[in-house]
């Protein structure tokens, strides 16, 4: 029965000790979470008070305090997921010290009864007494070998006891730093929710100032989705005139309507390294955040107005060099209204377009290699703003870079 009971409470030890580890584990990640969403919030922030100073558009001005609350709402729910795994360790802490006492309260009684059974003994009959009345000399051996065998159990069950001891200590410190760190971790949480609400106070004030000249905003909106549709058009015109070239290259009899690109052998393989790294793509910037994402959406501060991305915008530092996000060759460079320029790699039958660029580095045919600087992005003279327009597309069908650009 004691037999069972010790396998029970051993199981029951290690099951404690391994959830231990799988929580940490998680928790890690978590951490790592959320230091990255407090780095990323202070470099949005940074960037974006920068060029508010200098905004004068009301719709900018909400967009970027739009960027705010939601990197900080994503914050908020790191921190609290990342409290409720550490009150999943104090748990299984706690557990683990209450049977930690308990072994420990097992070994002193063990020890207590032993240090008690042989006082009672030593009383009684001397241990040069117990030998000497030993029948024969292979009797007094035997008895003289337990005497030794007793003494080192006894030693080894004091030293269990103090390994157990320290054991309880550490377990005890631990959860107390455990207990800090989810204080601290709730007082952030605390002092970002408050941060939010005065944000959000000041998001409705300019929300009721953008109502009163909502038509005049409809009209900006609707101009920018025009002049956006003008350029993807004549970008769209470049890629299917570059799968009609592929195609009569190939082969004369080869419809020029075609809308994949015949590809050679170096261009199947690099198309093939292309796919493989799906989601693993380099930025086309060293830093930045995602301002506007890829599809059809509501714009973010006239919501009844729809806006179609055919990829997404990326708000950077000023000066901020455009990079080729894979090996590939220059398919195209095409300059915009307002002498900016648009960049189109090829990789393939897979085209990355790099928008709003002040100046290119390269030329049509020249081969690039990843994170190459191809070009320098604009900053907007009037709101402050650099700006980097990705595209990417498979053929003539564009693809949400989300899905292709590492952690985007």
């Amino acid at each position: 029965m004691q037999f069972k009971l010790a396998y029970l409470l051993f199981l029951l030890s290690l099951l404690l000790s391994v959830n231990s580890v799988a929580q940490k584990s998680k928790r890690q990640v978590l951490e790592a979470r959320r230091v990255q969403l407090q780095k990323d919030q202070v470099y949005i922030n940074a960037l974006l008070s920068n060029t508010k100073r200098k905004e004068i558009n009301l719709l900018g001005d909400l967009k970027d305090l739009d960027a705010k609350i939601n990197t900080r709402e994503d914050l908020i729910n790191a921190i609290e997921n990342e409290s409720k795994e550490l009150s999943n360790e104090i748990y299984l802490n706690q557990l683990e010290i209450n049977q930690n006492k308990r072994d420990l309260e097992a070994l002193k009684k063990d020890y207590g009864n032993m240090i008690y059974k042989s006082y009672k003994s030593k009383s009684q009959n001397s241990r040069i007494m117990f030998l000497l009345s030993s029948e024969n000399f292979f009797q007094a051996y035997k008895r003289f070998q337990y005497m030794k065998q007793y003494t080192s159990f006894r030693k080894s069950q004091g030293e269990d006891i103090q390994i157990k001891t320290l054991e309880l200590q550490t377990l005890t410190d631990s959860l107390k730093v455990k207990k800090n760190k989810k204080k601290a971790l709730l007082d952030e949480k605390k002092k970002e929710q408050s941060v939010i609400e005065k944000e959000k106070k000041e998001q409705e004030s300019l929300l009721s100032q953008v109502k009163q000249k909502e038509n005049k905003y409809k009209r900006q909106i609707k101009q920018f989705v025009r002049e956006e549709s003008r350029i993807n058009a004549q970008i769209d015109k470049i890629i299917r005139d570059a799968i009609a070239a592929s195609n009569k290259k190939s082969d004369s009899r080869t419809k020029t309507s075609s809308t994949t690109f015949a590809l050679t052998p170096e261009a199947k393989e690099l198309a093939s390294k292309f796919e493989l790294n799906k989601g693993k793509l380099d930025w086309p910037v060293a830093r930045g955040f995602v301002s506007t994402y890829f599809g059809k959406q509501p714009h973010p501060v006239v919501k009844s107005i729809t806006i179609q991305s055919n990829g997404v915008r990326i708000t950077t530092d000023k000066g901020s060099k455009a990079r080729a996000v894979f090996d590939g060759v220059v398919l195209a460079v095409q300059v915009m209204s307002g002498n900016k320029k648009a960049l189109l790699i090829q990789h393939g039958n897979y085209i990355t377009v790099y928008k709003n660029l002040e100046n290119v580095v390269v030329s049509k045919g020249d081969k690039v290699t990843t994170k190459q600087v191809i070009g320098t992005i604009f900053t907007d003279k009037i709101t402050g703003k650099t700006i980097l327009d990705f595209v990417l597309s498979n053929n003539t069908k564009m693809e949400n870079p989300a899905t292709w650009i590492y952690k985007m």
